[in-house]
């Protein structure tokens, strides 16, 4: 599968734990319980050479999305402030020496250095990968998948953007629905719906590999 990505989008310790391990500044509700998907999904790759983008929040305390009375929308409070062990990754994705990508003006960024890492990371400081980090665009295009299986959290916000932003830029998508999780009071069902009208394949773990390899199929 060589032409096939996994996208992981923003596993994080201030998303994934609220429990005696950590407590996450957002932590997004049941998103413990994907950990062992997210697990499979991250030994899979490693075993069968699959590249695997990994997006992260990776904020400065003045982020715009920050706020002192957030709505839970469109702002949240302060997470995944860089260098925290809060933006850090859960155990059950951390990437293995990847090549990190930062947002900040004047980071280092070489397109071919890139292509010599199975993990690359990108840091955003938005919830549109895309928007929150300029290079995401050129790593898309020097990768150049026709696949891209995404998962992580949260469903309805950074996870949509990641699906809706693939798509657009002509790269077909897998959902595994047992690989991402929803923040609550934000929709879910539409989301969802959006996804599949514009393409997208919903399945789940085990299904993956199937779906993959048999077009015909649909869920």
């Amino acid at each position: 599968m060589n032409d096939t990505i996994y996208w992981n989008v923003d596993t994080q310790n201030d998303f994934m734990r609220s429990d005696e391990s950590f407590n996450g500044a957002l932590p997004v509700p049941g998103a413990r319980g994907i950990e062992k998907k997210l697990e499979e999904l991250t030994s899979y790759a490693r075993d069968n050479n699959i590249r695997v983008v990994n997006t992260k929040d990776w904020h400065n305390a003045d982020s715009a999305e920050f706020s002192e009375s957030p709505d839970y929308m469109t702002s949240f409070p302060p997470h995944c402030l860089a260098g925290t062990k809060g933006a850090e990754y859960v155990p059950a994705t951390a990437p293995d020496d990847p090549y990190v990508v930062g947002w900040e003006e004047g980071s280092a960024f070489d397109v071919d250095e890139m292509l010599k890492h199975r993990n690359v990371t990108i840091c955003k400081d938005a919830f549109d990968v895309f928007e929150g980090n300029s290079r995401t665009d050129k790593i898309v295009a020097a990768i150049a998948p026709a696949r891209a299986v995404v998962y992580g959290v949260a469903t309805n916000v950074c996870v949509d953007y990641a699906v809706s932003g693939l798509l657009a830029r002509g790269v077909d998508v897998y959902v595994p629905l047992d690989a991402i999780k929803e923040l609550p009071g934000l929709p879910l069902d539409a989301t969802l719906d959006k996804w599949k009208s514009l393409g997208a394949k919903l399945c789940t773990v085990e299904t993956l590999d199937s779906l993959l390899n048999n077009s015909e199929v649909r869920l």
